[in-house]
């Protein structure tokens, strides 16, 4: 009972360790973005855009997969006190990473000319070839990061993750800076190589920590029977772990490699210049895609907190429960998602200047292409709901067989959307779109088959969808009405304080309609991120 107890705690603590480095992380990813947009620009940011997204089709082969089946392995062997076997594994994946990190480094290294050609972008070239060596280097940092997490050590990987993004930050920063007034080319070069520098940081980090407990290691290892697998077969062994992760994991970064790809070309052929067409991606990628990104931040936290309580339910056919929790889990997502998408659509343009005040003409021009992606976020919101809740009741490859056709249609729908001028490439938004709605249309059929649940669309959808509206029309209103009277001032000040005051009385105008109209109650706020601290406030003005 008392190991029981040590292990669950040792699991909570790890979980915890990871979702703070998580969010540090994600906070340092965001300091970098800003400055870099407003120096570099949407031209240069294109050539930062192209570099991440060949960067991230390729990094998900070995970061993806590879590490849970070794941290799987690592600790089932480890619980049955075959240490030995454990650092086989261990030492076997590092091959693997090794081979898949020089192929990696090899096809983005020496093929950035053609990749970068291929795209219509020939000036990405040195992006590709500054973020080259971070692929061999984090797949190597991955392999250390598996073992120590199969040992249930979540410290290594947290320290050398923040280490990692910390170098990462300054070196970017401090090259772009460099070189922005100069040369954007070699300024998005050097915001590249912040991610090969933060990769050797974190290797580095890690592998420190590794040699430092390495006798303690050792010892256990000693004591531990002979391998009597070989290489091959524990290799084999960690590709079938490992091969459907980086399937399901792989379909995110082709959506994105689908418009890096196909933008551009699809812009030039139409007869959009280079520059043009550069500047156009730019604006997606860099200064829309990134406010996009916040909201998806919220939403995923909710639907991840739905696996273990629907699973639960479902393992004992508790029916009732299972409707309440799917049903739950769908309007908590539903009352997140509306407003980020009805306040971005309302005061787009502010908040990119807010943001990226150096660059006010990319801030205008960037405003309809966030709003029409603003429109994602309900639906990506409605997928990742039904995918946690395929994950819960054992369907995972469903999830990831319905983005995929998703995708396909994404690919059609960009390629001719873009091609039509007025819309450019927020066709390519719209593509996006086009393949949340076909998931997630293919995964509410399959939650309905295995689950038998019923959403109620008024509660859902209806009511937060209308009191968003509501609140989007107040908000856009209010920024008018307090920027108005100051437009003689400080335009930067004048906007801060319309964002500031709008977004406020927009938070406040949502919670007073969201909870009038019965959408949520104050026992489910509870639910959300910081949920029970928003309960207890929210408990003061509501009965």
């Amino acid at each position: 009972m008392g190991e029981s107890k040590s292990k669950e705690n040792k699991f909570i603590k790890g979980a915890a360790i990871l979702a703070v480095s998580g969010l540090v992380i994600k906070v340092l990813g965001a300091l970098l973005q800003i400055p870099l947009n407003n120096w570099i620009g949407p031209q240069g940011m294109s050539y930062y855009g192209v570099a991440y997204s060949i960067y991230s089709a390729l990094l998900v082969l070995s970061t993806a997969g590879i590490p849970i089946a070794i941290s799987r392995m690592v600790s089932e062997h480890i619980a049955v006190k075959e240490y030995r076997y454990a650092h086989h594994v261990f030492r076997t994946a590092e091959i693997i990473m090794l081979i898949i990190g020089s192929l990696s480094f090899a096809i983005c290294f020496f093929g950035a000319d053609m990749i970068a050609h291929a795209i219509r972008s020939p000036e990405a070239a040195s992006a590709l070839r500054a973020i080259a060596p971070a692929l061999f280097f984090v797949p190597l940092f991955s392999s250390y990061r598996g073992y120590f997490n199969g040992r249930q050590n979540m410290t290594p990987t947290a320290l050398s993750e923040i280490a990692e993004q910390m170098v990462r930050v300054v070196v970017g920063i401090a090259l772009a800076y460099m070189f922005y007034r100069t040369d954007p080319v070699k300024a998005s070069a050097g915001a590249t190589f912040g991610a090969s520098a933060g990769s050797i940081a974190g290797l580095l980090v890690i592998v420190g920590i590794y040699l430092l407990n390495r006798k303690t290691f050792m010892k256990k290892i000693e004591r531990g029977n002979p391998d009597t697998d070989s290489m091959g077969r524990i290799a084999k062994d960690i590709f079938i772990i490992a091969v459907p992760i980086i399937i399901g994991s792989e379909i995110m970064p082709i959506m994105n490699l689908i418009d890096t790809t196909m933008i551009m070309r699809v812009l030039q052929n139409e007869g959009w210049t280079q520059v043009q067409s550069e500047y156009l991606y730019g604006l997606l990628t860099a200064f829309c895609s990134s406010i996009i990104s916040f909201p998806y931040i919220i939403t995923q936290a909710v639907t991840v907190s739905l696996v273990p309580a629907l699973s639960g339910r479902f393992k004992v056919k508790d029916q009732q429960g299972i409707q309440d929790t799917i049903g739950q889990g769908y309007r908590t997502t539903m009352v997140i998602a509306f407003p980020c998408a009805a306040g971005i659509i309302a005061i787009a343009e502010p908040i990119l200047k807010l943001l990226y005040f150096a660059q006010p003409k990319a801030c205008h021009d960037a405003a309809p292409i966030l709003s029409v992606m603003a429109v994602s976020i309900v639906f990506l919101s409605i997928m990742q709901t039904s995918t946690s809740i395929l994950q819960s009741v054992g369907r995972q490859m469903l999830p990831v067989r319905n983005l995929a056709i998703g995708c396909i249609g994404k690919m059609f729908a960009t390629y001719f959307l873009v091609a039509v001028p007025a819309l450019n490439v927020k066709g390519a938004c719209l593509g996006t779109i086009v393949a949340y709605i076909i998931a997630m249309a293919l995964n509410a059929r399959d939650v309905k088959k295995y689950t038998h649940a019923k959403v109620n669309m008024d509660l859902t959808y209806l009511r937060p969808g209308l009191v968003s509206l509501v609140m989007g029309v107040c908000v856009h209103y209010i920024y008018r009405f307090v920027t108005g009277p100051l437009s003689g001032h400080s335009p930067m000040a004048v906007n801060a304080l319309g964002c500031l005051i709008s977004i406020l009385a927009g938070v406040v105008i949502y919670a007073v309609l969201i909870f009038a109209v019965k959408a949520i109650t104050v026992d489910e706020l509870e639910t959300f991120p910081m949920g029970h601290r928003l309960a207890a406030i929210a408990r003061k003005f509501v009965r």
